[in-house]
């Protein structure tokens, strides 16, 4: 029996944790920024981007604990630009480091407000990062993007103008919660 008990607390576990709930975005608008994930704000901040940007720019950052949906979507419609898979270290995935140190994937979408970096790290336990996206494909906003398995974290580099419309700690859902407003292109 108790083989039986922990094979099904385990399928259940495994269900939880791969779950993809229909998320329809609440409105289709290219000057709002979707949460890609679900989970907790863990960084607000101007921060150096050095990969594409070269350059300060707002980044907002969320941590997935193995609790939260871990399906990615597109914050916002537009080209992927850029896209590199690096494999790293795996850093637990609030450590600073983990953005530039762990297994990620970088992506930049172009847009009519401007160019939006977004970047999935795999965490300590997370060891493995799925993506749907290829360079030159045309996203649309809250379509999935890709999945990273067991906790992990995605960062977002802003464009200047952004208005951050979430508070550190904050607990936010893909799909649903409005990280930024955008501001409207020249």
């Amino acid at each position: 029996w108790l083989f039986l008990l922990l094979s099904i607390v385990f399928f259940l576990v495994i269900l939880q944790f791969f779950r993809n709930p229909v998320r329809v975005l609440p409105t289709i608008d290219n000057g709002l920024v979707y949460a890609p994930a679900d989970g907790r704000i863990c960084v607000i901040e101007e921060a150096q981007e050095d990969e594409y940007f070269h350059g300060k720019r707002l980044q907002v950052s969320i941590f997935m604990s193995p609790f939260n949906v871990h399906v990615n979507r597109n914050p916002i419609a537009g080209i992927v630009q850029y896209f590199r898979y690096h494999p790293g270290k795996y850093l637990v995935a609030w450590h600073p480091k983990s953005s530039t140190e762990n297994e990620r994937t970088t992506l930049v979408y172009r847009t009519d407000h401007g160019d939006i970096l977004m970047r999935q790290i795999a965490g300590a336990v997370a060891r493995r990062i799925k993506w749907y996206v290829s360079e030159g494909d045309r996203v649309e906003q809250g379509s999935e993007m890709g999945f990273i398995k067991f906790g992990s974290r995605v960062d977002l580099f802003l464009p200047a103008g952004a208005e951050v419309q979430v508070s550190m700690d904050q607990q936010v859902k893909g799909n649903r919660t409005v990280i930024a407003t955008l501001a409207k292109p020249t």
